[in-house]
């Protein structure tokens, strides 16, 4: 099992979760407004330092098996893409065990 986690602007999340939709397999996502910062920063010319701040971004987490790996990455990938800095990233994590709560599952049917 893996987990996709990726970040995004909040603007996409709308085609994201329709890309997500389409997965067949896909049993379910979790989105969360978030705020971060990354390269983006920018410089004050008038001053050394880095501004501080953060911007809105969507975190998405989905569990998959590892099957549905590439296709999930792939959707959020093509949905949240605008082609401009800031877009977002996804990372892929293992999972070495879940359990759903209410059945005792586990493993790929915990998912």
């Amino acid at each position: 099992m893996k987990m996709v986690i990726a970040y995004i602007q909040p603007f996409m999340s709308d085609g994201v979760e329709a890309a997500l939709h389409r997965i067949e397999g896909l049993t379910g996502a979790t989105f969360v407004d978030v705020r971060g910062f990354g390269r983006g920063r920018q410089s004050d010319p008038r001053d050394t330092e880095v501004l501080r701040g953060t911007v809105p971004k969507v975190r998405i987490e989905v569990i998959v098996p590892d099957e549905l790996e590439a296709a999930v990455v792939r959707a959020i990938e093509g949905a949240a893409r605008t082609g401009n800095r800031g877009d977002g990233k996804v990372v892929v994590i293992p999972v070495s065990r879940a359990l759903r709560v209410a059945t005792g599952e586990e493993g790929d049917a915990a998912v």
